[in-house]
């Protein structure tokens, strides 16, 4: 049995062994890469540790440490309910307001971490104080930054044409992004649906309906919080037992408060206005000046902590240290897979199928499978030249071709083991982490089987390009 194979294989139980025993991934994940590293790829442990992501470690550190400060001080809360009244109390219209502001991030130039680190803890705690699944606010915050991904100006589209312009292969940039834009927008609709969107709708059309308020102003939707005690869940830094599902609707929410407890006011307190500061310097500093998300975020995490340590001495409990865990753990073993060749030997062994059509869908795939767990530019950036070969048969576009790559490659970031769904699973407050993990893991399964036949379909087959 050949090497490559041992470790596909191995990873494959470290999946079953994870998912029938209740330990953490990334435990059995490290374990495995000392394995396979040392007695199958002949590794020391620098070329072990060469795949340990240490800047999203340092991302999904920083950003969970900071939104557990703005947590803690109640600037969290003031933001969602800031939201609330610009939407004119439409709670069915975030979702869609996340995935526009993501999409605009990126499409300027953010990073797609960086920008889904900026959104997602807003609009996950948005979605536990309203109750909307966080399956659903959290896939649209990753898909509407990739919707934008692919703009001309944008990170991802700018490597991409930059490929296919060393490779002398025809491309469209445009063609690039509406393709990535529709996708990600037809998964949006598609997910709102399926996750509770309609009810969100439903939900507000019944409460301007009760006559409480003028139609439109989201009469049922009490922008007041209950004073924070015993009774109120806390997110803890291994999740809360509470589920998402069970959680009590809005206005259920609210007519409690109005009889049982007295409102806690969200006036912009000194601590309130820091943090505020702090997350537009978050925002300035990774769009206008490219600094680091994770490094930004700690600093200025540091700098609250010190000036209102009372408002921040549990925050570092708070930071998701089992997500931590999981993700460090699966991408160190993904980077002994590539380090021992793993990948190029798979896509290799697809590219030289006779049959282009057949290797085109395969490829796409093997984009997908790879980038649910690595890096989706790199992916690309190694696929694409794969696909040179039959390319220059003339039987496929290759404008079709690349969008397709493109989008397979990026969609899938939804995955628990991506950067963005590992911002997504760190991100969100009051879950029950574990159920949340097996969620977006079993979503972002379905995008990798789904996605990339769809897209070989319509962009592949009619010969694009």
């Amino acid at each position: 049995m050949s090497p490559e194979l041992i470790s596909i294989l191995v990873l494959a139980v470290v999946f079953v062994i994870a998912t029938t025993r209740s330990i953490n991934m990334g435990a059995l994940a490290f374990a495995a890469a000392f394995a396979v590293g040392t007695l199958v790829a002949d590794l020391d442990a620098d070329g072990i540790f060469a795949g340990f992501p240490g800047d999203l470690f340092v991302v999904l550190v920083g950003v969970t440490y900071l939104f557990a400060i703005a947590r803690s001080n109640g600037t969290t809360d003031w933001l969602v309910h800031a939201s609330i009244r610009l939407v004119r109390g439409r709670v069915a219209l975030i979702p869609w307001v996340m995935f526009a502001v993501t999409g605009a991030l990126t499409a300027i130039g953010a990073v797609s971490p960086a920008a889904v680190a900026i959104v997602a803890p807003i609009a996950l705690s948005f979605a536990a104080r309203y109750g909307i699944n966080p399956l659903l606010m959290g896939a649209m915050v990753v898909h509407g930054a990739q919707a934008g991904g692919f703009s001309p100006i944008s990170i991802y589209g700018s490597i991409v044409n930059g490929i296919v312009e060393r490779e002398k292969l025809p491309g469209n940039e445009v063609t690039l992004f509406l393709a990535s834009l529709i996708a990600n927008l037809v998964i949006a609709g598609l997910v709102f649906v399926v996750c509770g969107g309609l009810r969100l709708w439903r939900q507000d059309s019944l409460s301007n309906g009760t006559g409480d308020a003028p139609k439109g102003r989201g009469a049922a939707i009490d922008v007041r919080l209950p004073p924070r005690g015993r009774d109120q869940p806390q997110e803890s830094g291994t999740g809360t037992t509470e589920d998402p599902g069970t959680r009590p609707s809005p206005t259920t929410t609210t007519t409690a408060t109005r009889e049982t407890a007295p409102a806690r006011t969200l006036s912009l307190t000194p601590p309130r206005i820091a943090t505020l500061l702090s997350l537009i310097a978050l925002v300035i500093a990774v769009l206008a000046f490219d600094l680091d998300a994770g490094l930004t975020a700690i600093t200025l995490a540091v700098v609250l902590s010190a000036l209102w340590p009372e408002d921040s001495r549990k925050a570092v409990g708070e930071i998701a240290w089992p997500t931590v865990l999981l993700i460090c753990g699966v991408l160190t073993y993904v980077g002994v897979l590539d380090e021992m060749g793993t990948i190029t030997w798979a896509g290799e062994g697809v590219s030289g199928i006779g049959v282009p059509l057949l290797a085109a869908v395969l490829l796409c795939y093997i984009g997908a499978i790879v980038s649910a767990f690595a890096s989706s530019v790199g992916i690309m950036g190694a696929l694409i030249p794969l696909a040179v070969p039959f390319l220059a048969q003339g039987e496929i576009g290759a404008v079709g071709m690349v969008a397709a790559l493109a989008v397979s490659a990026t969609v899938v970031d939804v995955s628990p083991f991506s950067t963005n769904g590992a911002l997504v699973l760190a991100a969100a407050p009051d879950v029950d982490r574990e159920r949340f993990f097996r969620q977006l893991m079993v979503y972002g399964g379905i995008v990798v089987a789904v996605v990339p036949a769809v897209v070989w379909l319509v962009m592949i087959v009619p010969g694009f390009g």
